[in-house]
C-alpha cells in the first residue's frame, strides 16, 4: 500500500500539469487573439520608453 500513496502525489500533479498545458494551448489564437497581441505590444512599447528616458543627474 506504500507504493500507492508514493505514487499519488506525482500523478496527480501531471495530471494538472497536462490539463494546464491543454488549456495553455487551446487559448492560442481565436477571436482574442488580436486583442492579446495589443496589449502585449503596448506593454512591452511602454516598458520601452520607461528604458528610454533619460534619468536626471544625482537619481
Amino acid at each position: 500500500m506504500d507504493y500507492v500513496s508514493a505514487l499519488v502525489p506525482p500523478v496527480v500533479m501531471a495530471v494538472f500539469f497536462v490539463g494546464l498545458v491543454v488549456t495553455i494551448i487551446k487559448s492560442q489564437g481565436g477571436p482574442n487573439k488580436a486583442k492579446e497581441d495589443a496589449a502585449v505590444d503596448a506593454a512591452l512599447a511602454r516598458a520601452e520608453a520607461v528604458e528610454r528616458t533619460p534619468r536626471p543627474e544625482g537619481v
